[in-house]
């Protein structure tokens, strides 16, 4: 089969960001099937320029739309951004040829109504993803505020899952809040990490080495620095910990990034490192390189639904983990007995499981391993796209259709 993928925020395993969609790619197209990605040519996740032309990446066809190039400016801005990927995606899509199924991803939800659209075209089947409840998230954190704009997103939403031949979620927590808005063939296709990218015996000694962090009990937390993932409750919990030898790293990116710089260094944490973000291809050695691992969001309920594409990453690596989130994602954790639990918004609470990691490395690396073990018997990236290529199969080969 022919896939096509409308996906903004695509990022190639040597890019940085989350590779969720570039590893599935990668599988389909090693059992046969010929995948091609329309993407934008800026990093969601840096703002910078990835690549303007066309690319073929482990055997994957990589085509970069052009995008309004603003979206770290504002919340308007980044609107234009995905408005301006939505009609040029559209625009290149309609070259792709001999499609069997589009594949729509949210967020950006915008992006959904240019896979539906060359779905219908095409006549092809329309899968859409959901990675994130927007606009639910968008209003809890109070970027989207305007009653209009909100009951003409809640309706684009709606009108999505409803048109959808397959709506996939990634996280059971949201199963229940598209079905309930309308999607009728929902699936989980939940997020995961694939085990051969890291070596949980590794113990990242050019990471440290290179960061001075060789004398260090390594708290590391990768990924975005946004409004969601409540880092300035982090530094408050570097700040208990000075009298420690615990080194608090960031590594990523993200609007807030600078913001944060500027808090740690008023608040005067030496205990603090601040490092770039890296592509997925670097990222094995980084990990190695923690001593325990930190997943941070803000202490709001919608949260409680999410399954963080780091939280596996982590365990992937064989790293304990620091969670500061509730909800699905902490049974996970708990199930896997991978790593301990602070109450969301609490810098008293995470400084106090980050102390109990540091103060016993044997059980830290204890947990750990049972958490790579346990990814590897559940959330493996093989195992989860063995649900993924039955339900693209089933998928094609029903009669149904919402059109």
């Amino acid at each position: 089969m022919h896939i096509l993928i409308i996906h903004q925020a695509f990022a190639a395993l040597n890019e940085p960001g989350g590779t969720r969609h570039h590893e599935f790619a990668r599988i389909l197209v090693s059992r046969g099937h010929q995948v091609t990605v329309i993407a934008s040519p800026v990093s969601y996740l840096t703002g910078n320029q990835t690549s303007q032309a066309g690319e073929e990446i482990n055997g994957v066809r990589v085509i970069r739309a052009s995008v309004y190039d603003a979206h770290h400016k504002s919340f308007f801005h980044r609107i234009l951004a995905f408005f301006s990927f939505m009609l040029s995606s559209f625009w290149i899509g309609l070259g792709v040829k001999n499609v069997d199924l589009v594949w729509g991803t949210s967020p950006p939800i915008f992006q959904g109504v240019t896979a539906w659209a060359l779905a219908r075209i095409k006549r092809a089947k329309f899968l859409f993803e959901v990675r994130d409840l927007w606009p639910q998230f968008a209003i809890a954190v109070g970027v989207l505020t305007n009653p209009v704009l909100i009951a003409l997103s809640k309706w684009l939403e709606r009108f999505l899952y409803r048109h959808a031949d397959r709506v996939v979620v990634n996280s059971p927590g949201f199963l229940d809040h598209v079905s309930s808005v309308g999607a009728q063939r929902v699936a989980l296709i939940p997020n995961g990490a694939d085990p051969a990218m890291f070596d949980p015996n590794s113990a990242g000694k050019s990471f440290r080495a290179e960061n001075h962090l060789q004398d260090k009990f390594v708290a590391l937390y990768a990924g975005a620095h946004g409004m969601s993932n409540d880092l300035n409750i982090l530094l408050e919990s570097a700040r208990l910990l000075t009298d420690k030898n615990i080194q608090i790293v960031f590594v990523g990116d993200g609007k807030e990034k600078s913001a944060l710089i500027t808090q740690a260094k008023e608040m005067k944490l030496d205990n603090v490192t601040f490092l770039p973000s890296i592509p997925k291809t670097e990222m094995a050695e980084v990990l190695a390189g923690a001593d325990a691992c930190i997943a941070i969001l803000k202490p709001l309920d919608e949260y409680k639904q999410t399954y963080p594409n780091k939280v596996f990453d982590y365990m992937a690596a064989g790293r304990p983990v620091a969670l500061v989130i509730d909800g699905v994602i902490r049974e996970v954790v708990e199930s896997a007995g991978c790593g301990y639990f602070a109450e969301p918004g609490n810098p008293a609470a995470l400084a106090d499981i980050i102390s109990r990691l540091a103060e016993d490395k044997i059980k830290a690396r204890e947990m750990g391993l049972k958490g790579r073990k346990y990814l590897e018997e559940n959330f493996s990236r093989e195992k989860v796209a063995d649900q993924l290529m039955s339900l693209l199969d089933n998928l094609l080969e029903s009669n149904d259709s919402s059109r």
